[in-house]
């Protein structure tokens, strides 16, 4: 975030000295309110909303969050969850599906089925299951995302993908994309990350992992149009060195632009923990992802 001329750039939005002080006073109007609260009403008073009309509550939440950090506001203290625990995934209790090995050709799996699973159904809860089972990084759900479980012709699951917020700051992505501060936090809503791939263990099929990458990345421009009515022009993923070699993501033409420095993925905050240094893969959705994403905020 930025002041300049008495204005203060955060979270893609600029807000002027008087829209600021406004927001100190309305916080500490209702010191009783959780941040989430907050959030969604904030949403609702400054008309924040995606292509769709649905409020940002979650973007909302982080501004609120950033302007707390740098000293502009005062938010009421995080509210114990105690009196009203978070509700409990319906995941099976045990293995309820097969582990069988599939080894087929690539070629004898086609058609396959792409699933968009629907929140609390059946297929959601398998995904979350093979996820949680089967990930080295566990599940974690958070904002705008896209969900893939990816069938054979038969109806056997091969695969998970999931796609969710881009990180805030990476220095191989943005010396790769030139931009700036006020173009990376307006462009920055048309970035997604493929935080989850996993191919199921028992699956054992040469080339189905690049393949996969190839065929998601043909339509998720469009299924995001279609859920949150805004498209996608650029993909990212990190890949932890030392346990990937990448090789799926080399075979689809991703392009690995450098590495991060292990500050996490919201950028070199002192307070950040340390992590793996993990390889930068980027890969553009349209061959003019670079006059969207550049345009001026």
């Amino acid at each position: 975030m930025q002041a300049e001329a008495g204005e203060v750039r955060c979270q893609g939005r600029a807000l002027s000295r008087n829209q600021l002080d406004w927001l100190r006073g309305w916080v500490a109007e209702h010191p009783h309110w959780s941040r989430k609260r907050l959030s969604r009403e904030l949403c609702e008073q400054w008309d924040w909303r995606n292509g769709r009309g649905q409020i940002k509550d979650f973007a909302a939440r982080a501004l609120l969050e950033k302007l707390e950090v740098r000293g502009l506001l005062v938010l009421p203290p995080l509210q114990s969850q105690r009196s009203h625990p978070r509700p409990k995934v319906n995941l099976p209790a045990t293995i309820d599906w097969s582990t069988e090995s599939i080894c087929s050709p690539l070629s004898a799996l086609g058609p396959l089925q792409w699933i968009l699973p629907a929140a609390g159904s059946p297929e959601a809860r398998r995904f979350a299951a093979y996820v949680r089972s089967y990930h080295y990084l566990g599940l974690r759900l958070v904002g705008e995302k896209m969900q893939y479980l990816v069938r054979d012709q038969q109806g056997r699951d091969l695969a998970c993908l999931l796609f969710g917020a881009p990180a805030w700051r990476t220095n191989a992505r943005d010396q790769f994309l030139g931009w700036d501060q006020n173009q990376r936090a307006a462009g920055l809503h048309y970035l997604t990350n493929q935080t989850r791939y996993l191919i199921l263990p028992w699956v054992k099929v040469a080339g189905l992992a690049s393949a996969l990458l190839l065929k998601v990345c043909r339509r998720l421009s469009q299924d995001w149009q279609v859920k949150y009515g805004h498209p996608i022009y650029l993909v990212e993923t990190f890949v932890e060195v030392g346990r990937f070699a990448g090789t799926c993501y080399q075979a689809a033409n991703w392009l690995r632009v450098g590495q991060t420095r292990g500050r996490g993925r919201q950028g070199p905050n002192s307070l950040a923990p340390i992590e793996p240094i993990k390889d930068v893969y980027l890969h553009p959705l349209t061959g003019r992802f670079r006059q969207y994403l550049l345009a001026s905020p």
